[in-house]
């Protein structure tokens, strides 16, 4: 039997383990090689290991741990994670507070509050809190050294987050999605759904499940894929699956358009180019074309559609993308009929970074109705 894929932890663990360390060392304690903290989500302990902890001024210390996000295709891997604490004014407004130091990106584009999100802050005041006096501040700075140059390799501007990465995440775990031997384990949810339905819901990661549950679509019919998509549509065909519905962001789902159902970014991209030939198709004009083939991201090339509509009073992104969603469409049954010789009908609805539906085919629509 195949082992299954090792998890690691996110980002914010890694942060909040250099936090808890520095502000040991800053109460007196000896530089330690390990701290355990409550991870929140999951509501159990983590062990984490530190490369480094030191008692800069009598005032502020800093400690360093590594990321290790388990078996997963992720760039933050061995990358450090710094954790700067030093003792806050008495009139400090909060108890602890958090800011970002190099590497960690800002939000709106630059103008907004260090990218530090809920679950993060969460996790670095509950577990700091056991450790700090009650009448003592603290002031919290979390360092990536290397946070800029990766943020360069992620679709980070896509969120309006520059200048550096961001302490993401809902969970504490890193589930190794993208590991190969994870493949096996959606295959066995897979398995047991489809003996009680012949249409499922294939979901592309956590925002694609958190959507189909607020529509309505019943638990016992979703499927979540992460990036396997073309091995588990060949296996939904052979398990006698008649229909599927895709649920994604169009960055990931825009690439079945183009043939490539392995989705991950380390695999295969080309999503500028696959819009820019549909739109093509559609007849945009040239200039358009080479605005969406330029943009840095599918959801800036998305804004500069929106916005040519607004200022020609055309209808080219609903065009263009009920186009990318046929062709979807299209191509996952070719696929599922090529490798599997099963007709399984196929329906795609795409959604922004917003969550806000783009466009659902005709397909997709009959099924999300029979679904909710």
């Amino acid at each position: 039997m195949t082992a299954l894929p090792r998890a690691g932890y996110t980002l914010p663990v890694f942060a909040c383990a250099a936090a808890i360390a520095a502000l040991q060392r800053l109460l007196g304690q000896s530089a330690a090689t390990s701290v355990t903290l409550d991870l929140l989500e999951p509501p159990q302990p983590a062990t984490i290991a530190l490369e480094q902890v030191a008692l800069l001024s009598a005032d502020s210390a800093l400690a360093i741990a590594r990321s290790d996000p388990g078996d997963n295709l992720d760039l933050t891997r061995d990358t450090p994670v710094w954790a700067w604490v030093r003792w806050g004014a008495s009139d400090q407004p909060e108890a602890i507070a958090l800011a970002g130091g190099e590497g960690i990106g800002r939000q709106d584009q630059g103008q907004g509050p260090a990218a530090i999100y809920q679950y993060a802050q969460r996790l670095l005041r509950h577990n700091l809190a056991a450790y700090l006096p009650g009448d003592r501040k603290l002031q919290v700075t979390i360092i990536l050294p290397e946070g800029q140059a990766l943020a360069t390799r992620t679709s980070n501007a896509a969120f309006g987050v520059v200048e550096g990465l961001s302490l993401l995440g809902t969970t504490g775990i890193s589930q190794p999605l993208s590991a190969p031997g994870q493949l096996d384990a959606y295959r066995a949810e897979l398995t047991q759904k489809a003996q009680g339905s012949d249409t499922l819901v294939f979901c592309v990661g956590e925002n694609g499940l958190d959507l189909a549950r607020q529509l309505g679509v019943p638990e016992a019919r979703l499927v979540k894929t992460a990036n396997w998509i073309g091995p588990l549509l060949v296996e939904a065909g052979l398990l006698g699956v008649t229909s599927l519905l895709l649920f994604g962001y169009h960055g990931k789902l825009i690439k079945l358009a183009g043939g490539i159902f392995h989705t991950h970014h380390h695999v295969a991209d080309g999503r500028q180019e696959i819009l820019t030939a549909i739109a093509g198709a559609q007849g945009l004009p040239t200039e358009v074309l080479a605005t969406l083939l330029d943009s840095p991201t599918l959801e800036s090339a998305l804004q500069s559609l929106r916005q040519l509509d607004a200022q020609r009073q055309t209808a080219w992104t609903a065009q263009i993308y009920g186009a990318i969603a046929q062709q979807i469409d299209a191509r996952a049954q070719r696929y599922i009929q090529h490798h599997s010789d099963r007709a399984v009908a196929v329906g795609s609805l795409l959604f922004d970074r917003q969550r806000q539906i783009i466009v659902t085919s005709d397909f997709g629509e009959k099924c999300l109705a029979k679904l909710c």
